[in-house]
């Protein structure tokens, strides 16, 4: 096995295939890289059992092979040898890089690559395409609030089906929840509701550009993910996902505005000086202002340090009211979302808010309030 190729070609696969690889003892088959080069194409392939990763860059093949090489070292040599053609040869059990203009020259022992899992294989017959733009927002939309408690296994992904020509993503950790829905062309295979675990959508997140079609194949334990020259899948969390429904409000009485940007500056600042147990910040609404707080009390209590308080323009009419939230709980939807208006809606101190953009669109996230004392 023997080729040359661009090092920054190879450096930005390498580096995806190495996100994807287990922290493993270093002589696992896991912990390598798979390497096949042939018809002028290099098949880089990464897993840890449960994600599998697939892509093809192009390189000149003077003797077509296949192996594995440790992924960790071979990612780091990569960094550290300057831009410019490499020469790649596998020789027995040791492969040589070396960069061709420079006097340079890395040896790596490697593993077979009969030894290497093979990869469930992706289903052309039961597919469906989305815009990669708009699964990707999906994708930011939801991630972040997915629970990280072992003990609840069916919350530590984000549940996702297809029905009636949209798709659906929601994720929960039991105190916030968050939904997105977008309309797709596809009336096809159709699926109830499967758990997606993260990190195959936050290296998909990361990785995929903003333009064209990305397709979905659903299996009983697996998803497959094509796009551009990429292909992922990974296996499926088993378990029932919570019924979701019965969180959403089906009305709630009043609702205030604010600016997005304004808000979220204000609870970075008043942050500062909350409690870094609980993480409770207090929104006291009033005619035409929100008031931010870190502490509804005077400095008093032992351990106190301070408080904060910031008071910004927002709408709201109705009586005066006190809601304790976890600050971080109101913050990451503020930073992911772009609108300059929010939304957030709520009933009275101890039920569910919901934070909505302006003009409404199609997600909006849920919050469960905090004890005031």
């Amino acid at each position: 096995m023997k080729f040359n190729c661009e090092r920054s070609t190879l450096l930005k696969e390498i580096s995806i295939a190495q996100e994807i690889i287990a922290s493993r003892n270093v002589i696992s088959i896991l912990s390598n890289i798979y390497l096949e080069a042939s018809d002028n194409e290099l098949i880089i392939k990464a897993t840890d059992m449960k994600v599998n990763f697939e892509t093809k860059v192009p390189i000149e093949v003077k003797e077509p092979g296949s192996t594995t090489i440790f992924g960790d070292k071979f990612l780091g040599i990569l960094s550290s040898i300057p831009d410019g053609e490499i020469e790649f040869e596998k020789t027995e059990n040791t492969v040589v890089i070396r960069p061709v203009k420079r006097k340079i020259k890395f040896q790596l022992k490697c593993i077979a690559s009969e030894k290497y899992p093979e990869f469930p294989v992706f289903n052309e017959e039961k597919h469906f395409e989305v815009p990669v733009r708009e699964f990707k927002e999906m994708i930011q939309q939801t991630v972040f609030a997915v629970s990280d408690d072992e003990t609840r296994y069916f919350m530590n992904g984000v549940f996702f089906k297809k029905e009636d020509g949209k798709i659906i993503m929601v994720s929960t950790d039991g105190r916030r929840l968050a939904y997105v829905e977008k309309n797709i062309s596809s009336k096809e295979n159709d699926f109830s509701g499967l758990i997606i675990p993260p990190k195959i959508l936050t290296v998909l997140l990361k990785r995929a550009g903003e333009e064209g079609m990305l397709s979905i194949s659903i299996t009983d334990k697996n998803i497959f993910i094509q796009f551009g020259c990429y292909k992922l899948s990974s296996v499926l969390i088993e378990g029932q996902f919570p019924n979701y429904q019965r969180v959403i409000p089906e009305k709630q009485e009043y609702f205030c505005t604010v600016n997005r940007l304004e808000t979220l500056e204000a609870l970075k600042r008043v942050s500062l000086l909350v409690e870094q147990k609980s993480y409770r910040i207090y929104l006291i609404l009033l005619p035409g202002a929100l008031v931010v707080s870190s502490n509804r009390e005077d400095i008093s209590e032992e351990g106190d340090i301070g408080n904060a308080k910031e008071e910004i323009p927002c709408t709201y009419e109705g009586e005066e009211i006190s809601i304790a939230l976890n600050y971080r709980y109101i913050e990451e939807p503020f930073k992911i979302m772009t609108e300059d208006e929010i939304s957030i809606c709520f009933t009275e101190a101890g039920k569910a808010i919901t934070i909505r953009p302006i003009p409404e669109k199609d997600f909006f996230h849920i919050i469960m309030p905090m004890q005031l004392d």
